[in-house]
């Protein structure tokens, strides 16, 4: 099991903010819009002291190799939207939210940002997102895992909740300071197969479903989780240990590892 770890430099006062990029989605109404929650973007700002640039999510109008190379991390957001079943190989369903062009600019951006050795981060979609990357697959044979009735307050949806099991000695048991966490439970899709590669970080404790991972392909964390630590995060002692997380990553520079125990 890979453990990472993070060598910190202290941070001069006058040194600039780390920029993340946050991926945005598209809101397809009378006047399509770029959207993103800003439940995602301010903890990013307070908890893990990064600058947001928010990254339109339109394959056309992005170079994902020049804003790549500009910016320090990169945050794949969760959304209303399913990842497209082409990706991957699976049976596309008739009711699927499908946002295309926010498939292709996170696959693209994600990939360069890891070949590039910047951190990646995957919140529910992103995770889903970053699983394809690596060559996984996604599944929508998930029952339990998000509650159906019609006319649902938004809120509600994040009052389900199960217990996950985090990996001993993982980066998030480490940071968390736990190996059990009850968390929310808000998704259609999530992992079929494992993709190559990724190193499990938490498993659902009911039924086995794999709920974070990480891996250093490249000299830098990639880690993700199936849960929203950004929803009410003052709230949450694992949220706060995310974006902490994520802002120590974006500011390691070259200092980022991982060490076999023992």
């Amino acid at each position: 099991m890979n453990v990472p770890f993070f060598h910190h430099r202290p941070v001069p006062e006058t040194r600039a903010r780390p920029v993340i990029g946050v991926l945005c989605c598209n809101e397809f109404s009378e006047r399509p819009i770029q959207a993103v929650a800003s439940r995602f973007i301010e903890p990013l700002r307070r908890i893990s002291g990064a600058t947001v640039l928010l990254v339109p999510a339109l394959s056309d109008a992005l170079d994902a190799r020049a804003l790549g190379d500009r910016l320090d991390g990169l945050l794949l957001t969760g959304s209303r939207s399913n990842v497209a079943a082409s990706r991957y190989g699976g049976q596309s369903a008739d009711d699927d939210r499908l946002d295309t062009q926010r498939d292709a600019v996170a696959l693209a951006l994600g990939a360069h940002m890891i070949e590039r050795g910047r951190p990646v981060f995957g919140i529910c979609r992103g995770l889903q997102e970053l699983n394809v990357l690596f060559g996984g697959t996604l599944t929508r044979d998930l029952p339990d895992h998000q509650r159906r009735e019609p006319d649902l307050a938004f809120d509600d949806l994040f009052e389900h909740a199960h217990e996950v099991t985090l990996v001993e000695d993982g980066i998030l048991a480490t940071s968390i300071g736990k190996t059990r966490v009850v968390v929310n439970s808000v998704h259609e899709q999530g992992i079929d197969r494992l993709g190559s590669g990724l190193a499990i970080e938490a498993i659902a404790s009911d039924d086995g479903l794999v709920e974070a991972f990480s891996a250093t392909p490249c000299g830098a964390p990639v880690v993700a989780v199936q849960w929203h630590p950004e929803w009410k995060v003052d709230a949450s002692a694992e949220g706060h240990a995310f974006f902490r997380l994520i802002g120590d990553a974006l500011r390691a520079d070259c200092d980022v590892g991982f060490r076999l125990p023992g």
